[in-house]
């Protein structure tokens, strides 16, 4: 059977907080599809990686295109496909009424629309027979119109801030899909009570490279335990619930190393939060951000791997983040929080430990655990392992999707 062409869609491509999209974009390729990537914005962060770099040249970012420009080529396109244009146009201003005509929801999806112009002349220039979106917020609201003006067909892969911080249109992105992913079944279950009809929604995990992360851990517990941390410095993350945990092991008399690896807005706050718990430089270091090619080998040095996510004020929370894939791949004993769908991949006790988000106590407590619990961490990690490679096989979770696009698209 002869391949679609696709285009993907993404906030940033290639961005360092979201390696699942560049990844499965690799992965497509190598299962022999072409792929046009599109991005929202460029990336804040320039890439080192070389084939990062390649990918990166040949993003077409949106939201880099003049406004004049924008404005010019929706004229354009009203001319040359008028009926297209005002049909999808139409369905615009219904959807601005359904989310508050006056509301800032309301004017971002009108400032969409003009951008989705610019999608669909690209879309039809290149060829592609149908869009693939990661994230239901900004992305897909850009992929929909754009799927309308230009006649292709999209689909959305679903995450987490897309659904628990920003849902609007939820439903009518469900209907208008020609199918919708989303990472986990507990992400499933919030779409049917926010009115979805989840019988259109399929759960397609966030895969990692099981070659790339292939249980590189070091045998036996280091002399001084080394703990790690690796995500942006941002609340939901709870890396201040983490030095607070560590500073209670230390009360305890327990010498340790932590690692926090990340950058971000909080990333000042927390080391002042260090310095003011009196946890010194030996004792806990600031790695800042890495590159993706140098998580294998930070994780190879750890003992233990704690990401004590939480939901933040705003109501984001993470959705399974894939570092814990990684950290469980490489034979690193992980915590992380009863929080979204991570428990559908830390099974507590089984293949890491949880604790309730925000309880530096618990979190203390499942620590000292791993460290000193030689025969729990053995057990856990070949559980965890063996874990990611059935469920969380980047490899067979792309598979998955191209059964999707094969089903939904070349039979259409």
């Amino acid at each position: 059977m002869r391949k679609i062409k696709l285009a993907y869609l993404a906030p940033e491509i290639p961005a360092l907080s979201a390696t699942f999209v560049y990844n499965e974009i690799f992965q497509l390729e190598q299962l022999g599809y072409s792929v046009v990537p599109f991005s929202v914005h460029r990336p804040g962060v320039s890439v080192t990686d070389k084939k990062l770099a390649d990918l990166e040249a040949g993003v077409f970012y949106l939201y880099t295109q003049k406004k004049h420009a924008v404005l010019k080529e929706n004229v354009l396109f009203l001319l040359k496909h008028p009926l297209r244009y005002l049909i999808t146009l139409k369905t615009l201003l219904s959807d601005m009424f359904k989310v508050g005509v006056l509301s800032r929801t309301a004017m971002g999806l009108a400032f969409r629309f003009f951008y989705s112009v610019i999608l669909a002349r690209q879309l039809l220039k290149t060829g592609v027979q149908h869009i693939h979106v990661h994230f239901a917020h900004v992305p897909a609201d850009i992929a929909m119109y754009a799927a309308s003006l230009s006649g292709i067909s999209f689909s959305v892969t679903a995450h987490a801030n897309d659904l628990f911080e920003r849902a609007w249109l939820l439903a009518e992105k469900v209907n208008r899909a020609k199918f919708f992913v989303t990472i986990s079944e507990f992400n499933r279950e919030f779409l049917r009570q926010q009115g979805c009809n989840v019988d259109q929604v399929i759960v397609v995990r966030c895969g990692v490279d099981v070659e790339h992360f292939n249980c590189q851990k070091k045998s036996g517990l280091s002399d001084l335990p080394k703990i790690g941390f690796i995500g942006r410095l941002v609340e939901k993350k709870g890396a201040d619930d983490l030095l607070l945990a560590v500073n209670e092991l230390k009360k305890l008399g327990m010498d340790f190393k932590l690692v926090i690896a990340g950058s971000g807005p909080l990333e000042g706050h927390l080391t002042e939060l260090a310095r003011e718990l009196g946890l010194s430089d030996e004792c806990v270091s600031f790695a800042g951000a890495i590159a993706h090619s140098a998580i294998p080998k930070f994780l190879s040095e750890l003992d233990v791997f704690v990401l004590p996510c939480k939901q933040d004020r705003a109501g984001d929370m993470d959705g399974i983040p894939v570092v814990l894939m990684e950290a469980m791949l490489s034979g690193v004993s992980v915590i992380s929080t009863r929080l979204s769908g991570i428990p559908e991949l830390v099974v507590d006790r089984e293949t890491g430990l949880l604790v309730e988000p925000g309880n530096k106590i618990q979190l203390a407590n499942a620590i000292q655990a791993l460290i000193e619990d030689k025969t729990l961490t053995k057990q856990l990690n070949n559980n965890a392992i063996s874990k990611v490679k059935k469920e969380f096989n980047l490899k067979d979770n792309a598979t998955q999707l191209t059964k999707l696009f094969e089903k939904y698209v070349t039979s259409a």
